[in-house]
């Protein structure tokens, strides 16, 4: 009996871990505003992965909450903030942008997420770069 519960148990680990992917992973982004002479490269990490998603035939006699869309997203996160070099006095010079600490899968939230489905057409500068200045949690 022993052994069945431990195989039972490891089985359901093993499932746990393929049926979910969804970890910080690194991500660069580009910033820029047309008002500074400089383009900065930011190095944070994101929310990204696979989540089980249950998609019903019969959806359409279901009330929406019985479906489930998961997504990855994040868990815990704190603001980091950047200073865009080359800006003008007249011109906030400084970028607050998330840092994914844990990660989730779960329902979008649109207060801290972007949650479209579009990919971004663009995360390229246009500007000369300047690497990542070193941030400041808030």
């Amino acid at each position: 009996m022993t052994a069945i519960y431990v195989m039972s148990v490891l089985f359901g680990l093993a499932c746990g871990q393929v049926m979910s992917f969804c970890f910080p992973t690194e991500y660069m982004m580009h910033v820029e505003r047309k008002e500074c002479a400089y383009c900065l490269t930011i190095n944070t990490t994101i929310c990204a992965g696979y989540c089980m998603t249950r998609d019903i035939n019969g959806k359409l006699f279901l009330p929406k909450y019985a479906l489930s869309q998961d997504v990855c997203t994040y868990r815990d996160f704190l603001y980091k903030t950047v200073e865009i070099p080359g800006c003008p006095h007249h011109v906030t010079p400084y970028f607050s942008y998330p840092v994914a600490v844990s990660c989730k899968c779960g329902k979008c939230n649109t207060d801290y997420s972007d949650c479209i489905h579009e990919a971004i057409k663009t995360n390229d500068c246009t500007k000369p770069r300047k690497s990542d200045a070193v941030g400041v949690s808030i």
